[in-house]
């Protein structure tokens, strides 16, 4: 099977040689890329490396507030020249039901922008949006029933809040088609893949069985972001 990787992994190493880090993601074998900033490239470098290291994009983890009409189009131009085909927005501040309401409303407006593009707008998950909040419901459940994006659920964030990940992604199988796979402890503490709790190969043969792309997550920098990537696809490998 082929991986990618949220790029937000590397961080460490991202911040000071984006090429570079590229290359060693790909010669360690994954496939494709989720980023998570720029670090000041243009769209045409960021496609270019990509382009020599022959890796995807899978999608990015981007900012809510780009896709506000003032700052839309631009963003709309950056993310088609890099072939960007999922721009996921990775969490906001959903603490009250009125910036639920002004969170839906730009999604709203924005999704229908980027689909003229060709670019999916969806929503990634912590653990937070699985809690029944004061007014009764889950953030994730306004969010289902606010907007019609879709969504990338980790599944570590899911198990970590006391769901059946499973049982998440088959009930929300019409709008999911990207998970985010990602081992851990009870309690938020992450882990490479194969060293934690969560039902990580539940997980993969579930994403296999319905044709689910699979973006690696391990985001501890322990002892760097490149060798936690460098295990996560070594039991991957296992696996096969």
């Amino acid at each position: 099977m082929n991986y990618g990787i949220q790029l937000y992994s590397v961080r460490d190493a991202m911040k000071t040689d984006v090429r570079g880090t590229l290359k060693k993601i790909a010669d360690m074998g994954y496939k494709f890329v989720e980023f998570a900033g720029f670090f000041g490239h243009t769209a045409e470098e960021i496609k270019a490396m990509l382009d020599e290291c022959g890796l995807k994009i899978s999608g990015t983890h981007s900012s809510f507030e780009d896709l506000r009409p003032s700052k839309i189009m631009e963003t709309v131009a950056y993310h088609k020249a890099i072939g960007n085909p999922d721009y996921i927005v990775p969490g906001a501040d959903l603490s009250t039901l009125e910036r639920i309401e002004d969170f839906s409303a730009v999604m709203n407006f924005a999704q229908p922008i980027l689909a003229a593009e060709g670019i999916r707008l969806g929503y990634h998950n912590h653990s937070h949006e699985f809690a029944v909040m004061p007014w009764g419901s889950t953030i994730h459940g306004e969010l289902e029933r606010r907007t019609d994006v879709h969504f990338q659920i980790d599944t570590f964030w899911a198990f970590n809040a006391g769901c059946d990940p499973i049982q998440v992604m088959e009930r929300l199988k019409s709008r999911i088609h990207v998970i985010h796979l990602k081992d851990g402890f009870t309690g938020g503490k992450g882990i490479p893949l194969g060293q934690g709790e969560a039902p990580v190969k539940a997980v993969i043969d579930y994403a296999a069985k319905n044709g689910l792309a699979m973006v690696v997550e391990s985001e501890t920098l322990s002892p760097s972001g490149l060798a936690e990537a460098e295990a996560c696809i070594e039991f991957l490998k296992t696996l096969d």
